[in-house]
């Protein structure tokens, strides 16, 4: 028979652990949310408070979804549902970069774990926040600094070997006629060497077009490009390739529109090699301040769920769209083509966003 000094020990022992839980939860420099299955906070650890800036009692009995900005925040619920009709998880039990939103209304990006916690029967969602911002801030200094590399030896291929090739070849030609009114048996060389110069100018502009797709003049860089990728692909595959775009869609800021560009080729890249599309839409849309990229396909399709295999362009161009602070998300049936989509802010909002918080 259990003696009642032995139950009190219990009670302390549990009280001991509850309030080290409670010291660990207060102290975590990572946000830590629970929810119940519907999305609604059940409750918050002080970091959230510092993370997102909204209080116990302005989070607490209200959705999760609260925390999250357009369009994700409706997306939410629609992920804990399709779990616990069908077990296919996109965040549950995935750790992911997406992005939050602080009660200023400033999106920001954040590495999201969220298990699944049996009570009985009862289940809860704890999810575990943490503040990669000033980790995306260093990632995106090196992409700048490596892109600016490649503009400088693209403008150097340009500006230098380009226009000696484009000299030399002048003086080949001029060689070559010179040498055919003479009907010397050189001729025949001079106009050999004039080709493969030539072919060495079309090798040289190749570099260039791959280094600097987009170009720095203006701020219609990206149609324009993404306007010739359409033109290419539909001429050298054989395929219906447009692109269409919204004239209120200005991007002056090179960095996003490169890394836009590298997306879009990606994506139709992987229409054309894997999923044998015979049309392909490229779109540029805006709404306020932020924007839209889509390339849709009428191909065979991938299993997203095992798309990891698929190369790592697919790796990539999500990096790239987080590293201009928007995020890639790709539908697709096998046998109903894919659609892949890049949300991300315009470069002039955020522009106006970080001088208001700088003034602030």
């Amino acid at each position: 028979m259990k003696q009642p000094h032995d139950s009190s020990a219990e009670i302390d022992r549990l009280r001991q652990s509850e309030a080290h839980l409670s010291a660990i939860l207060k102290t975590a420099a990572d946000g830590i949310v629970t929810i119940d299955d519907r999305g609604i906070v059940l409750s918050m650890n002080p970091a959230v408070e510092k993370i997102f800036g909204y209080t116990p009692e302005e989070v607490i009995g209200r959705n999760v979804s609260m925390l999250m900005p357009p369009p994700y925040e409706h997306e939410h619920d629609g992920y804990i549902q399709r779990y616990l009709h069908t077990g296919q998880a996109r965040i549950i039990g995935i750790g992911r970069e997406v992005v939050g939103q602080r009660k200023n209304g400033e999106i920001f990006p954040i590495d999201l774990a969220v298990s699944e916690v049996l009570d009985g029967d009862n289940r809860y969602f704890t999810g575990i926040i943490h503040d990669i911002t000033n980790r995306k801030k260093l990632e995106k200094q090196l992409l700048e600094i490596s892109t600016a590399e490649q503009q400088r030896i693209g403008r150097d291929l340009h500006d230098g070997l380009g226009q000696e090739l484009t000299g030399i070849a002048f003086l080949c030609d001029v060689l070559k006629q010179k040498l055919a009114r003479q009907e010397a048996a050189e001729a025949l060389d001079a106009a050999e060497i004039t080709r493969l110069v030539n072919q060495a100018i079309d090798h040289a502009r190749a570099l260039v077009r791959g280094l600097c797709p987009v170009s720095l003049d203006g701020e219609d860089g990206l149609q324009s490009a993404l306007k010739e990728l359409a033109r290419a692909v539909s001429t050298l595959h054989e395929l219906r390739c447009r692109f269409t775009s919204d004239t209120a869609v200005q991007i002056g800021d090179h960095n996003t529109a490169t890394q836009l560009y590298y997306i879009a080729h990606e994506a139709v890249h992987n229409a054309v090699k894997h999923a044998n599309a015979t049309s392909i839409d490229i779109r540029l849309a805006a709404s306020g301040d932020r924007a839209l990229l889509t390339v849709t396909d009428n191909g065979s399709g991938i299993d997203t769920a095992r798309s990891s295999g698929s190369g790592r362009g697919m790796e990539i161009m999500p990096y790239r769209a987080r590293m201009i602070g928007g995020m890639l998300d790709m539908r697709s049936r096998v046998g109903e083509g894919t659609t892949v989509s890049c949300h991300f802010p315009l470069p002039q909002a955020m522009s106006r966003k970080l001088a208001r918080k700088d003034k602030s």
